[in-house]
């Protein structure tokens, strides 16, 4: 679903993204982990075009996108869920998830599919953004990627400031999502243990670098918590 080959990206002199490669795979969840500043979050808005590589390649279902505009890569498919969830604070829940309807035709209903994973937005539908907790923000933003039905969802630091029972219910989100085989997942995450629960592949990237690479199943035999231990 997702090859990326030998990216490389700069801000301004500093070299950020050293020659990353990775692949995304439908039914799969691939984890990126690393410590603060390893460059995670600036390999993800790359992939959704918010920032530019320099070189290197970028394909998704089939096709190169390295050259796309963000809201091109959107309509071919690609849900993305930033850190620090984003979400419009003074707009209703159900407005939010109508603005993950942006590339589909006028009138595009809401999927009912969304308040069945997250049921608490059902209840919420006409509260603010801004007026919901921590965790159902984060719910909201994820919900919100899923209304277009996208290919492939990247999702960063999902579990950043949640509370233990919203973690559960997003992981199981995830695992369900990766499970159905019609979805390819991207996820960054500082959590190790959430990382490790979900993982079919992991990437660790230092300085920019991919690190290491393995199965899921593989990372506590691989040392993978004492490569990302802070």
């Amino acid at each position: 679903m997702l090859t990326v080959s030998n990216i490389n990206q700069y801000y301004g002199g500093s070299h950020i993204l050293r020659n990353v490669s990775l692949q995304a795979t439908r039914g799969k969840v691939s984890v990126i982990l690393g410590r603060n500043g390893v460059g995670k979050t600036t390999l993800l808005k790359s992939l959704m075009g918010l920032v530019a590589i320099k070189t290197g390649s970028i394909e998704f279902d089939g096709r190169a996108i390295e050259r796309a505009t963000p809201y091109e890569r959107a309509r071919a498919g690609i849900g993305y869920v930033p850190q620090g969830r984003e979400i419009f604070a003074r707009l209703t829940v159900e407005d939010n998830l109508r603005m993950g309807l942006a590339s589909k035709p006028a009138g595009t209903p809401i999927p009912p599919e969304l308040f069945e994973l997250f049921p608490v937005l059902k209840q919420m539908r006409q509260r603010r953004g801004g007026d919901l907790s921590g965790g159902q923000q984060q719910q909201l933003a994820i919900a919100r990627a899923l209304a277009a039905g996208p290919k492939l969802l990247i999702l960063d630091e999902p579990t950043e400031g949640i509370q233990p029972s919203i973690i559960k219910d997003i992981g199981r989100v995830i695992r369900m999502l990766a499970d159905r085989g019609d979805m390819a997942i991207v996820l960054v995450e500082q959590y190790y243990d959430f990382a490790q629960a979900l993982a079919d592949d992991y990437v660790v990237m230092e300085r920019g670098s991919v690190l290491a690479r393995g199965q899921g199943a593989d990372m506590d035999a691989e040392g993978v918590r004492q490569l990302v231990a802070i």
